[in-house]
C-alpha cells in the first residue's frame, strides 16, 4: 500500500509539475520602459543622472484564486567615462496555491561607443537563482473524498520528494543602439539554459529573447521652442519569444512636460489571451537643476479574447522610480553629449 501511495503521488506531482511548468515562461510587464534593466541589459547606467531606483510590481489576474504576483526592483550607476554603467537588479514571481516563487538576484555591466549622431550600448548580466515549492499546499488523491470533495485538515499519505527547491547560475546579454529618432534593441536571458528541475528529470529553461523598437515623433512644429514645452508620441513595440510562447506588445505614448500617458495591445501567441493596456506616468520633480525626480506609474490590462475581465478582474501594476545627481558631478556630465539617448523614449 506505501508503494502505491509513493507511485500515486509522484505520477500526481509529474502531473502537477508538466501543468506548471507548461505556463512556466518568464512573466513580462505592461510598464516595461518603467522597468528598463529587465527589458534589456543593456539599458542599465542609460539615464541623464549619477543614480536610480526602480520598483515595479505586476498583480495578474486578481480575482483568480491563488495569485499570480511579480515584483523587480534594480538599482544602476552611470560611470560616464564609457557610457554605461554598473547596477543590480532582483526580481520575484509567485504563482498558485503551492507558492512556486522564483528569486534571482544578478549584477550587470554596461558599455557604450558612438558619437553625436549614434550610440550603441552593450550589457552583460549575470547572477544566481532560487526557485522553491510548497509541497505542504498541494492536495493530493487521498485528501479528496468522492462525495464529499476536498477533506479539510486531511493530511496526505503520500512520500514527498527530498527537495523542493533549487539553485542554480543565470545569465544574459543585451544590445541597444540609438540613432537620432529612432531606438532598438535586442537581449537574451537563460543564455546557459539553466536546469530548474526538483527532482532527476531535466527541466531546462529555455532562453527568453527580446525585441523591441521606439520612434520619438516631435508633435511641435515651432523648433524654437525649449525641449520640456514640446509634445512627443513614441510608437513602440515589443517581441517576447521564448520556447513556444511568444507575445507582441504594440502601442504608444503621449509625452508632454512631466506626463505620459500610454496605449497598448499585448498578443499572445499558440491561442493565449491578448490584452489592451492603459498606462499613466508622473515625474515628480525635487530638485529640477539637480536632476533629481521620482516617476510614479500605474497601468491597467483588460483581457481581450480567451479570458472574462468579470471572471479575472485583469491586471494591475505600479512602479516607482527615483533618480538622482551626485554632488561630486555636475549635471549633463556624459560620454556622448548632444546625443539621442535611449532613456528620451520614456
Amino acid at each position: 500500500m506505501k508503494e502505491l501511495k509513493k507511485y500515486r503521488f509522484l505520477l500526481l506531482f509529474t502531473i502537477i509539475l508538466g501543468c506548471l511548468r507548461s505556463s512556466a515562461q518568464d512573466h513580462i510587464y505592461s510598464q516595461f520602459f518603467n522597468s528598463p534593466v529587465y527589458l534589456n541589459p543593456a539599458l542599465n547606467g542609460q539615464f541623464e543622472g549619477d543614480l536610480r531606483m526602480n520598483l515595479i510590481y505586476r498583480n495578474q489576474y486578481t480575482a483568480i484564486p491563488g495569485g499570480l504576483s511579480y515584483l523587480t526592483a534594480s538599482i544602476d550607476y552611470n560611470v560616464p567615462q564609457f557610457g554605461g554603467g554598473v547596477g543590480l537588479i532582483f526580481t520575484r514571481s509567485s504563482e498558485g496555491v503551492a507558492y512556486l516563487n522564483k528569486n534571482n538576484i544578478a549584477a550587470i555591466y554596461s558599455y557604450s561607443v558612438g558619437s553625436e549622431d549614434y550610440v550603441l550600448s552593450f550589457g552583460l548580466q549575470a547572477g544566481a537563482t532560487n526557485r522553491s515549492v510548497d509541497y505542504s499546499k498541494l492536495v493530493f488523491g487521498d485528501q479528496i473524498d468522492p462525495r464529499l470533495g476536498y477533506i479539510p485538515g486531511s493530511v496526505s499519505g503520500a512520500d514527498q520528494p527530498d527537495f523542493n527547491n533549487k539553485f542554480y547560475f543565470d545569465s544574459g546579454a543585451g544590445v541597444n543602439l540609438t540613432l537620432k529618432n529612432f531606438n532598438v534593441g535586442a537581449a537574451a536571458q537563460h543564455l546557459n539554459r539553466p536546469n530548474e528541475s526538483f527532482t532527476g528529470s531535466p527541466a531546462i529553461l529555455p532562453i527568453r529573447t527580446t525585441l523591441h523598437a521606439s520612434f520619438k515623433y516631435n508633435l511641435t512644429r515651432d523648433d524654437n521652442v525649449d525641449d520640456e514645452d514640446r509634445s512627443y508620441i513614441i510608437p513602440s513595440v515589443v517581441f517576447y519569444k521564448q520556447a513556444r510562447a511568444q507575445s507582441i506588445s504594440a502601442g504608444m505614448q503621449y509625452k508632454r512636460r512631466s506626463i505620459n500617458a500610454g496605449v497598448w495591445y499585448r498578443s499572445s501567441g499558440q491561442g493565449g489571451p491578448g490584452a489592451l493596456v492603459v498606462s499613466l506616468i508622473f515625474d515628480l520633480f525635487i530638485n529640477k537643476e539637480g536632476g533629481e525626480k521620482i516617476r510614479l506609474g500605474v497601468s491597467h490590462d483588460v483581457p481581450a479574447g480567451g479570458l472574462n475581465y468579470s471572471n479575472t478582474s485583469g491586471t494591475t501594476e505600479g512602479s516607482i522610480g527615483y533618480e538622482t545627481t551626485l554632488p561630486s558631478r555636475s549635471r549633463g556630465e556624459h560620454k556622448f553629449f548632444g546625443a539621442s539617448r535611449c532613456y528620451d523614449f520614456y
